[in-house]
């Protein structure tokens, strides 16, 4: 499975920024497709995922109402819709595949990031 994050950029504080991550190779019903963050000096961590099936979802305290992940298994591509973004969720953005959870050791699969960077 290889995974292919981009759409980051330096937007200003109360804007937004769509990341999509491109899945191929072999891919699995009942995994999922996560997204990660790390910002400077801090640990990388959960902000949202949903199940390939798009059944399932789920996001982290800090970006409920206000991120919206969706998939379009089509084109094989997981988006991560970022609205109203604060200064706090510049970081480095990644892109996972593995069973659905928010734990980052679950994940099998990791892209390479796309740094949003969001301006006061």
């Amino acid at each position: 499975v290889q995974l292919q994050a981009s759409g980051g950029g330096l937007v200003q504080a109360g804007g937004s920024l769509r990341l999509s991550c491109v899945v191929s190779g072999r891919t699995f019903n009942n995994y999922a497709i996560a997204w990660f963050r790390q910002g400077p000096g801090k640990e990388r961590e959960f902000v949202s995922a949903i199940r390939w099936s798009g059944l399932s979802t789920d996001y982290a305290d800090s970006v409920k109402g206000r991120f919206t992940i969706s998939s379009d298994n089509a084109k094989n591509t997981v988006y991560l819709q970022m609205n109203s973004l604060k200064p706090e969720d510049t970081a480095d953005y990644y892109c996972a595949a593995g069973p659905l959870s928010s734990a980052r050791s679950r994940y099998d699969y990791w892209g390479q990031g796309t740094q949003v960077t969001v301006s006061s």
